[in-house]
């Protein structure tokens, strides 16, 4: 807080003291056994000071104004048009004054009516209304016998009506910042959705290219591997082989390019129908045997959910071929009864280095941490509604993973 920010506030005290000092020099001292002008003075400075302070310090200020009150009461001096001023300091409470000083200063309006209703005599009263221009207020109650009701209104309005004012103005004052801090709260909100939003979108990139690039290689090198095994004189065996992993890795391309295009919201047409069948077939076209088996009839589904099954079914084929024997079948189920339950079975690779922990464990043991691929499966199918199921035996050596899918959404 600089000297700069109380200008306002000494200028309004500044004003109250000028116009103070005009009533009392306009005062003809010659009425009065003893000039009152001194004390009153002290009156108006005190007033003025209060003024000044009713809106950075108004409890301070309401205290003054008490003082100045309660010392004017004592010593009998005259009331003054200026000490109208505490209307300031009655409106500097009820706006920037704390919860006690509210109570306080509304307490005080009723109370300051009733001691000036006590303290003033009539004519001190109807002097005031006269000067003040209220002459035909003046003609209307002087002969009466309730001016006391009359000086006691005209206190409450005096006080009650800037009090007021200012009330509805510290409501008002909250009310912008109740609503300002709920549009920041808002937008703090959005703010942290759409930071989730993305995370999500990059989580789930992720999770699409882990998916697509890993089943690609795994067929591409199943395919490779099974060339070594081909006569050197089959170039027709070759030829086929290299066409299948060229087709293979086109075929991967292609996903990669579909999943980058709707990561990005960017409209493009889809390059290959979703096809649970064609992608057996390209297992089966590597070079390993597979075994399926479809058992209901099937049910038309989603988009939205035939992309989870197809990439579900996808990680498990990645899966039974990275760790799956070549020389057994990979079995594959897919059974229509609700929702559609997907399951592949392979045996394991005893001899393959990422295998070997898996048949050491005991069946009663918990299973080793999950990898990308059933972590990303898992939050692939809980998000639609679905659920996985991973066994691992020891006799036989084998995996087998089911998840089942959603028909409808849910």
């Amino acid at each position: 807080m600089t000297w700069r920010s109380w200008l306002p506030d000494l200028a309004v005290g500044l004003g109250v003291l000028l116009v103070g000092l005009v009533e009392i020099f306009r005062i003809d001292a010659s009425a009065y056994v003893d000039d009152p002008r001194p004390a009153l003075v002290l009156v108006v400075v005190g007033i003025a000071g209060a003024a000044a302070l009713a809106r950075r310090l108004p409890s301070v200020a309401l205290a003054v104004v008490w003082v100045v009150g309660t010392l004017q009461v004592l010593t009998g001096t005259q009331l003054l048009m200026t000490q109208l001023a505490i209307g300031v300091v009655a409106f500097g409470a009820a706006r920037w004054g704390s919860a006690a000083t509210v109570l306080a200063s509304a307490l005080s309006i009723p109370l300051a009516a009733a001691i000036a209703v006590v303290w003033i005599s009539p004519s001190v009263f109807y002097t005031a209304l006269d000067t003040a221009g209220f002459e035909m207020l003046v003609e209307s109650t002087r002969f009466g016998d309730r001016w006391q009701v009359t000086a006691a209104v005209a206190g409450m309005a005096v006080l009650g009506v800037p009090w007021l004012a200012g009330l509805a103005l510290r409501f008002s004052a909250r009310a912008d910042q109740s609503r300002a801090s709920q549009v920041a709260a808002e937008a703090e909100r959005d703010q942290a959705e759409e930071i989730a939003r993305l995370r999500e979108q990059q989580a789930q990139l992720a999770r699409d290219v882990h998916d697509v690039v890993g089943h690609s290689l795994a067929v591409i090198l199943a395919q490779a591997e099974s060339a070594q095994y081909l006569d050197d004189v089959d170039t027709q065996g070759l030829k086929r082989t290299m066409q299948n992993i060229a087709t293979s890795a086109r075929s991967s391309l292609d996903d990669v390019r579909q999943v980058l295009a709707s990561t990005s919201g960017a409209v493009s047409a889809p390059t290959r129908q979703v096809d649970l069948d064609a992608l057996v077939e390209g297992v089966r076209a590597s070079g390993h045997e597979v075994v399926s088996t479809e058992v209901g009839i099937a049910q038309p589904m989603p988009p939205e959910l035939e992309v989870v099954a197809f990439r579900v079914l996808q990680e498990m084929l990645t899966n039974a071929i990275k760790h799956g024997r070549r020389d057994q079948p990979v079995r594959v189920e897919r059974h229509w009864e609700g929702d559609l339950r997907i399951e592949v079975q392979n045996t394991l690779d005893t001899t393959a280095p990422e295998t070997e922990p898996l048949v050491r464990l005991d069946p009663a043991a918990p299973p080793p941490p999950a990898g990308q691929g059933l972590d990303g499966m898992r939050r692939r199918l809980e998000a639609v509604g679905g659920r996985l199921d991973v066994r691992r035996r020891l006799d036989p050596p084998t995996f087998t993973t089911t998840a089942w899918v959603p028909v409808r959404p849910r």
